[in-house]
């Protein structure tokens, strides 16, 4: 995006092309008056409970990563300060892909989704928005141990290979996040959109590399608890941001079980409160369980299995040969021979070549737009891998450029041809460039013939790694997935504008201290005009007590809040939970703990 604005921050200023695509405005000027008061709301209960289950001093984290109580934060004002501690925060729009989330979390950014749930998902909404994000992530950076893991499993995920399965379950819980969060959607489109998950999560097949890691993520950056089973803390971003579950949670109708790499085998339903959660005694344990899982991922272990997940992922991958040489493209097809060993790999399309995570200069994208083969393995009767050859060794088996040459490899394919050109990198052999080249496997199947032009072959015996991606993103301009269905936008009729006004009008009253002779009337035009109201009601009804005025005016609002809770069991809990913040003061707390 030509107009990026990276708020002077080294973390955001230095990310990637491909990710900036995901980025979107703030927009703080959309934020209603209601929308404040869901923060502020959400906020007080957070802090009045978290106080005593959160991990981390949770005050504290709010503060030093530039949030407060009282408004949705800024992204400006997050950014300065979690500068500070070496990170910082764009806002995109809803879900992303989770390659790319994973790869945020690398670059040390966190992804703020910039809208705010609704007044009546205020305990909780599978959508990710800016309480989740901001309040839930922000406030535990400031822990070292957790901001390492943090930027280690993205990292780790950054290379996850993924299913063409999970872009599919990825776009189906998006769209289901954005019809819960929407305004007046019928309730059958809301079920056939959770059918449609139901019925994608049930047909996934072996989960991917990418959908195992994401459990991990789950379990422990989401939903984590940290300490002893009998008494663990809340760290996980998907509680502290969750007013319902930070609290049902601890109940032991919620079973709590040690962190191990077993965790990878529990599945998860955003949609719905977890059964379990898994209490690990120290970050640093969360590292050593990555590291088990990271063992049996492609991007160390490569070979045939890993080349076989990067052809189901249908998606730019990167295979690295032994030699450094780094192939990127779409891979389609691979050879192997009876030990199960790989003789060669195929991609189709705009493909590169790279060593180092950087491309190879004439080896980009247009020149190699078809597509790129080339074998794996050693030469036939050779004491060493070609790659390892120095000059002298090139010399006995005639591999030297200008000279015509007829080689075989252990697996039986064949090269010939007028060597043109021997790159090498870091001593190795990396590529060696053919003229007039013909290249088949033992059976006289054709690889590769001179008519098709010159021929490009990778130097390697082995594939040791293959990794989700290009090797140099910014080079092949690699495009994540990205999905065209929008977040809802909600449009305001005048009813509902003059309720933001009688909301902005008692955030005034409360915070410049007058105008308290107008709560009377405002609270009266609530009551007549919006009955399915509480949360206004209960702001009035918190100025009146901590200002010990119109004694008879807020025995009228309690009662009436009262009257609610005990007829809409929906509002009940809300309600009560209000009542509690009132007559326990955050401010106080706040004061007592610093």
């Amino acid at each position: 995006m030509s107009d990026f604005n990276n708020f002077n921050n080294p973390q955001v200023a230095g990310l990637p092309k491909h990710l900036r695509q995901f980025i979107v405005d703030q927009h703080y000027e959309k934020y209603t008056p209601v929308d404040q008061a869901v923060w502020r709301y959400v906020m007080r209960q957070n802090y009045s409970y978290l106080k005593d289950v959160a991990y981390y001093p949770y005050i504290k984290g709010l503060q030093r990563a530039g949030l407060s109580i009282e408004y949705i934060p800024d992204l400006q004002t997050m950014n300065d300060n979690l500068g500070k501690m070496g990170w910082g925060a764009v806002t995109v729009d809803g879900f992303i892909p989770p390659a790319a989330f994973m790869e945020y979390q690398a670059f040390k950014v966190l992804v703020i989704a910039a809208d705010i749930r609704q007044i009546n998902h205020i305990e909780y909404t599978p959508a990710p928005d800016i309480i989740h994000e901001s309040a839930g992530h922000a406030p535990i950076i400031a822990d070292e141990a957790y901001n390492s893991y943090l930027s280690y499993i993205g990292s780790i995920g950054a290379k996850a290979m993924f299913s063409a399965r999970d872009f599919e379950l990825y776009e189906a819980i998006r769209n289901l996040s954005i019809l819960k969060e929407a305004q007046n959607i019928p309730e059958f489109e809301i079920q056939r959109a959770e059918e449609k998950l139901s019925h994608i999560s049930a047909h996934m097949g072996e989960p991917s590399e990418m959908a195992l890691l994401s459990r991990l993520h789950w379990w422990t950056v989401e939903y984590g608890l940290i300490g002893s089973l009998d008494n663990p803390k809340i760290y996980g971003a998907g509680l502290l941001s969750s007013i319902g579950e930070s609290s049902s949670c601890m109940s032991e109708n919620v079973k709590k079980i040690p962190y191990t790499i077993d965790t990878v085998n529990y599945a998860y339903d955003i949609t719905k409160t977890q059964p379990q959660l898994f209490v690990t005694p120290t970050f640093e344990n969360l590292i050593d369980v990555l590291e088990q899982f990271a063992d049996t991922m492609s991007f160390r272990r490569g070979g045939v299995e890993s080349i076989a997940k990067a052809i189901d992922s249908r998606n730019p991958a990167t295979a690295v040969y032994s030699s450094g040489l780094q192939v990127t493209g779409v891979f389609t097809d691979m050879g192997k021979m009876e030990s199960g060993e790989l003789s060669f790999i195929k991609t189709t399309g705009p493909s590169a070549l790279a060593f180092a995570d950087k491309e190879l200069a004439g080896h980009g994208k247009i020149y190699h737009k078809d597509g790129f083969s080339s074998p794996v393995g050693r030469l036939k009767n050779s004491r060493k891998p070609l790659e390892d050859f120095s000059a002298e060794d090139l010399k006995e088996i005639n591999l030297i450029e200008g000279h015509e040459t007829n080689f075989e490899f252990e697996n039986g394919i064949t090269v010939s041809g007028t060597i043109k050109r021997i790159t090498r990198a870091a001593d190795k052999i990396i590529l060696i460039v053919l003229e007039n080249a013909t290249v088949k496997e033992s059976s006289g199947h054709i690889l590769f013939q001179p008519e098709w032009g010159t021929y490009d072959m990778a130097v390697g015996e082995k594939i040791i790694s293959v990794f989700n991606g290009a090797a140099d993103k910014d080079a092949f301009e690699e495009i994540s997935p990205i999905s065209f269905i929008p977040t809802e936008k909600i449009q305001y009729d005048d009813h509902t504008a003059n309720l933001h006004r009688i909301y902005q009008t008692v955030r005034i009253i409360r915070e410049e201290q007058h105008g308290a002779e107008m709560l009377d009337r405002l609270f009266t035009e609530l009551a007549e005009n919006y009955p399915a109201d509480w949360l206004c009601a209960m702001e009035i009804l918190e100025i009146l007590h901590y200002n010990a005025i119109n004694p008879d005016l807020k025995g009228k609002v309690k009662a009436y809040l009262e009257l609610k809770k005990d007829s809409e069991p929906g509002h009940q809990k809300l309600i009560q939970d209000g009542l509690h913040v009132i007559a326990n003061p955050v401010t106080q707390l706040i004061t007592e703990e610093d």
